[in-house]
């Protein structure tokens, strides 16, 4: 569903501040694969997850997604095989427009635009019913403005509105990472089901590797614009926190040092 070959991104070429963010970077993922990725600061998640969306072009290499090579295609086009959670819970939603509202800009994106009239009853009752699996009583304030939501109201919201469409894959950019612990657990829990329920294959980003071991199929470790760890399978279901800083401890010679990553 994803194959990225020998991408490369450098950035402030020639200067004093040259950043190879991304070195020669391969990743592949299977229909359905659901990948918790994580790294230190610096190790190039974000930039890879910047290269797949098309925010910046690459220096070399391709991304295809389903295979259809997307590594030419600007932003908004991507965006119709892709959706995106980001850190912030005000980046996805409009804030001065109802929930509703929301749902129904996320419901016709790609959609041609036309006069009709705006929500119908039909789909204020898909609405209500969507709403339902997030358990945060939102089915019953459906013309309330999203700018009056919790952060973790507003950050599960924009988790349905990126997954209505069922994209062909889902990033998660450390999407629960400006949330408070139960906050936290909760739009997890709502990304878990939401994942396996439509088997969407999925990247998300973690600072928390207790997290990255709980969560998804397949969990790897970058470093230096690379992958260095590739755990799948039963591996991951028995790996601890130790588990994986020895292994990263032995796949780049030195140790982890990023403690609210290992704290959590």
């Amino acid at each position: 569903m994803l194959e990225i070959s020998h991408v490369t991104k450098v950035f402030n070429v020639g200067t004093v501040n040259e950043k190879v963010a991304l070195n020669d970077f391969s990743l592949t993922l299977e229909n359905g694969d659901f990948v918790t990725v994580i790294g230190g600061n610096g190790a190039g998640k974000s930039t890879m997850m910047n290269a797949i969306a098309g925010v910046w072009p690459v220096d070399a290499g391709t991304i295809k997604i389903d295979g259809t090579d997307i590594t030419k295609l600007p932003e908004h086009k991507r965006a119709a095989f892709l959706g995106r959670v980001f850190q912030d819970p005000m980046t996805g939603t409009a804030a001065t427009m109802g929930i509703e509202e929301n749902l129904a800009l996320a419901a016709r994106r790609g959609n041609r635009r036309t006069l009709r009239a705006g929500i119908k009853a039909s789909e204020r009752e898909e609405y209500r019913e969507l709403l339902k699996i997030l358990g945060l009583g939102l089915e019953d304030r459906l013309t309330s403005k999203v700018g009056l939501l919790s952060g973790g109201q507003r950050q599960a919201l924009t988790l349905l509105m990126a997954t209505m469409k069922k994209p062909k894959l889902l990033l998660l950019d450390e999407h629960t990472a400006a949330l408070d612990p139960k906050t936290a657990a909760k739009v997890l829990e709502t990304t878990d089901l939401i994942v396996n329920r439509d088997h969407l294959t999925t990247l998300m980003i973690t600072h928390n590797m207790r997290d990255a071991i709980a969560h998804g199929n397949r969990l790897i470790m970058l470093k230096d614009g690379k992958v260095i760890l590739d755990i799948r399978g039963e591996e991951k279901k028995k790996l601890t926190v130790e588990d994986l800083l020895h292994k990263f401890e032995e796949a780049s010679g030195e140790e982890f040092a990023n403690d609210k990553a290992i704290l959590g």
